[in-house]
C-alpha cells in the first residue's frame, strides 16, 4: 500500500468530489492537503509557495504527490524542502488554460498555460479525463512552443506524452441508485433537462433557442434546467425562463444531492450544446438515471458512449439537434425504452478508483526500479 499526499489548490466542485470519492476507495493510504476554492488565478500562481511552506511542517510520510492541473508543480519542487528522492509525483488535470474557451483569445493568460505545461514536464506520470483533453491540450501546447522566437524545445510536447495516459473521472453513480425507490415514475410529456454550469461556454443560447423553435411549432414538452451558477448567469437564462414559462417544471440549481438525482431519474432526455467540455460529470449522471442523451459529435462526448449509440444519441450542428429531439418528442415510448444507463456504469467510482491505484502502483514501481526505493 502506497502512501498518497494530495495536494489541491482548488478544493471545491469537482475537484473537491474526484479527490473525496477517490479517498473513500483506493486501496492506498491518502492524506489531503488543500486549500478553499476561490480566487483560482491566484491559486495557479501561488498556491506552490503557500503548500511549500506547508510541506516543511508536514509529518505523516508519503511515497506520492497527487497533485491537480492548478498547481505549479515545477515551481513546487523547485522549493520542495528535500523531498526523499524515492517521491514520485502524478498530475491530474481536470481542465487546462491553453483550450478552456474564453470570452476572446486576447483574454487568455499564457502564462498560465505555461505553468500548466510546465507541471506535465515536472511530473513523473500526466492523466487526463479524456482523449479529447488529452489531445487537444497536447496540440495547443504544441502550437503555442511554436510561437516562441526562438530556443523552442524541441522535445517537450513528446515528452509529455510519453508520460500522459487517459483515466477518467470517476462518477457517484451509488447516490443515483439510492433515490431510484423514491424517484416518480416517468410519464406524460417528455421532460428535457439541461443540467450543467450556467456560464457562456456550454452553449445555453442555441439550447433555448431550439426550446423555443419547438415551442412555437407546438411539440408537448416539460423542461428542467439545473447546475451549478455564479454571481451573474448569462441573460439568456431569464430570457428563457419567461419564454418558455408554460413548460418548465424546475428552473434553478438544486441544493440537495438526493433531490437532484430524483430529477435526473424523473427526467427523460438530457441535451447538451457545449462549446467546452473536458469530460461530462452531469451527462454521465443523466444517462445513468436513465435520460437519453442529445449530444454533440464533437468534444468528450462520443468517447462517453458506446459507438453503437451514436448514430441514435450524437448530433451535427443546430439542425442536428433539433432533428434528433423533434425524433424524440414524436416517439416518447421509444425514448423511455432505450434505457442506457449502463453504457455510462464504467464511470462509477468502483470502476475508476482500482485504475487510478493501478497508475499509483505503476509510478512507485518505477520509481524503485531507477533505484530510488
Amino acid at each position: 500500500m502506497a502512501r498518497v499526499l494530495a495536494l489541491e489548490p482548488y478544493y471545491g466542485g469537482s475537484h473537491q468530489a474526484f479527490l473525496d470519492g477517490y479517498r473513500r476507495r483506493s486501496r492506498h493510504a491518502i492524506d489531503l492537503l488543500t486549500m478553499s476554492a476561490r480566487k483560482w488565478k491566484w491559486r495557479m500562481r501561488g498556491a506552490a509557495l503557500f503548500l511549500h511552506d506547508e510541506l516543511r511542517v508536514h509529518k505523516r510520510p508519503f511515497d506520492i504527490l497527487l497533485v491537480s492541473d492548478f498547481l505549479d508543480l515545477a515551481a513546487l519542487m523547485g522549493m520542495a524542502p528535500r523531498l526523499p528522492p524515492e517521491t514520485a509525483t502524478v498530475a491530474y488535470f481536470h481542465e487546462n488554460q491553453l483550450t478552456y474557451p474564453v470570452p476572446s483569445e486576447q483574454d487568455r493568460d499564457y502564462q498560465i498555460g505555461f505553468t500548466n505545461i510546465t507541471t506535465c514536464l515536472a511530473a513523473d506520470r500526466v492523466l487526463f479525463n479524456s482523449r479529447h483533453h488529452r489531445d487537444s491540450f497536447l496540440g495547443a501546447a504544441r502550437a503555442l512552443l511554436g510561437r516562441m522566437p526562438d530556443y523552442v524545445p524541441r522535445r517537450a510536447v513528446e515528452t509529455i506524452a510519453r508520460r500522459s495516459q487517459v483515466v477518467p473521472v470517476g462518477v457517484e453513480l451509488a447516490d443515483i441508485d439510492a433515490q431510484r425507490p423514491a424517484a416518480e415514475a416517468r410519464s406524460g410529456p417528455l421532460t428535457v433537462l439541461w443540467n450543467h454550469r450556467w456560464e457562456y461556454d456550454k452553449g445555453a443560447e442555441e439550447f433555448f433557442d431550439v426550446m423555443c423553435e419547438l415551442q412555437a411549432e407546438g411539440y408537448d414538452f416539460r423542461l428542467a434546467v439545473t447546475g451549478q451558477q455564479f454571481r451573474t448567469a448569462p441573460a439568456v437564462f431569464e430570457a428563457a425562463r419567461r419564454a418558455l414559462a408554460p413548460r418548465i417544471r424546475r428552473f434553478g440549481y438544486v441544493e440537495g444531492r438526493g433531490e437532484y438525482c430524483r430529477l435526473l431519474l424523473e427526467s427523460d432526455l438530457v441535451v447538451s450544446t457545449a462549446e467546452q467540455e473536458f469530460f461530462g460529470i452531469s451527462v454521465v449522471e443523466a444517462v445513468y438515471a436513465g435520460c437519453v442523451p442529445v449530444l454533440p459529435n464533437r468534444l468528450s462526448y462520443p468517447e462517453l458512449l458506446p459507438e453503437s449509440r451514436h448514430a441514435q444519441c450524437l448530433y451535427e450542428g443546430r439542425d442536428g439537434l433539433k432533428a434528433r429531439l423533434v425524433r424524440w418528442l414524436e416517439h416518447p415510448e421509444q425514448a423511455r425504452a432505450l434505457n442506457p444507463s449502463a453504457d455510462v456504469a464504467r464511470f462509477g467510482w468502483e470502476h475508476v478508483a482500482p485504475m487510478l491505484d493501478d497508475v499509483i502502483d505503476q509510478v512507485s514501481e518505477a520509481r524503485r526500479e531507477d533505484g530510488h526505493g
